[in-house]
C-alpha cells in the first residue's frame, strides 16, 4: 500500500504553517513534505511534528533569492558559496527535523546561458552535497521540472537526470520522480518508471495538466500507485498539488490509502 505524505506547502493552506503537521494527521497522512522550512526556527517546527505524531520525509535545500528570480542554486556559476552555505543550513534542519530526503534544487539558467558551464557547476554542487549529507544518513534528491512552469529551469528529464546521478556515483544521490513534471515533458510514466525505478528515491504526484488532485485529469494515477506497489517501491509518495476547494474535502481519492 503507498505512503501518502501530503505536502504542506501546497496543501492546508487554510492554515497555518505550525497547524498544518496536526491537520495532516487527522486526515490519516503519517507523513508531511514542506518544500522550505526556512522561515521558522528548525526545534519550533520539530515541536509540532512531534506533537502531531507525524514525520516531516522531504525538505528542499534553500532556493537563493527568489526575488531575483533564483530557484535553487545548484546550477548557477558564480554562486558556489552560496550553494554551499545553503546546504550546511538544510542539513542542521535536516538533523533536527529528522528528516532523511533533501531536494538540491537545480535553478533556472538565464535565457542564452551556456549550458555546459551550468552542467560543470551543477555536477560539481551535487557531489559536494552528497559528500556533506552522508555523514548525517541524508539522501540527496535531484529533481526534473517542466519548463512550462519553470522556464530555463535547468533539469527536464527523467533520462538527464539519471545519467548525471551515474556520473557523480555517490549511493546517497538518487532521482525525485514527480509524475506531474514527467508527464507533461515525457509522459511513456510505466516504462519510465519500470526502468529508472533502481536510481529514484523518492516520487511525487499531482493531477496533469492543473495540478490539482490526483483524480483528476490524463493521468491514471491509481494504475501507477500499483504500479509502485508491484516494483516493490517502499518510499513515500509525496502529494505535491493544489487542492481544488478545501484539502480534507479533496481527499476523497485518498481514503483507502489512508485507511
Amino acid at each position: 500500500m503507498p505512503r501518502l505524505a501530503a505536502n504542506v506547502s501546497m496543501m492546508y493552506c487554510e492554515v497555518g504553517l505550525l497547524e498544518r503537521f496536526a491537520a495532516a494527521a487527522r486526515d490519516g497522512f503519517r507523513g508531511v513534505e514542506l518544500q522550505y522550512p526556512y522561515e521558522l526556527p528548525a526545534r519550533d517546527l520539530r515541536a509540532r511534528l512531534d506533537d502531531s505524531g507525524i514525520e516531516l520525509v522531504l525538505i528542499n535545500a534553500p532556493p537563493g533569492d527568489q526575488a531575483k528570480g533564483e530557484r535553487g542554486l545548484a546550477s548557477l556559476p558564480g554562486r558556489e558559496d552560496a550553494f554551499k552555505a545553503s546546504i550546511a543550513t538544510a542539513l542542521e534542519y535536516a538533523r533536527i527535523l529528522g528528516t532523511g530526503r533533501l531536494h538540491v534544487v537545480a535553478g533556472v539558467m538565464p535565457e542564452g546561458a551556456d549550458r555546459a558551464r551550468h552542467r560543470d557547476v551543477y555536477v560539481r554542487n551535487i557531489a559536494h552535497a552528497a559528500d556533506e549529507a552522508r555523514s548525517l544518513g541524508v539522501e540527496v534528491l535531484i529533481e526534473p521540472i517542466n519548463p512550462r512552469d519553470m522556464p530555463g529551469f535547468f533539469l527536464n528529464t527523467q533520462a538527464e537526470a539519471h545519467a548525471i546521478r551515474a556520473e557523480i556515483g555517490r549511493e546517497n544521490l538518487k532521482v525525485q520522480m514527480d509524475f506531474y513534471h514527467c508527464q507533461i515533458v515525457e509522459g511513456d510514466l510505466t516504462r519510465r518508471l519500470e526502468r529508472y525505478l533502481p536510481g529514484i528515491g523518492h516520487v511525487q504526484i499531482a493531477g496533469v495538466p492543473l495540478r490539482h488532485e490526483p483524480d483528476e485529469g490524463e493521468v491514471n494515477f491509481t494504475h501507477i500507485l500499483g504500479l509502485l506497489d508491484a516494483l516493490g517501491y517502499a518510499g513515500w509518495v509525496g502529494c505535491e498539488y493544489r487542492p481544488r476547494a478545501g484539502t480534507s474535502a479533496g481527499l476523497g481519492w485518498a481514503r483507502q490509502y489512508l485507511a
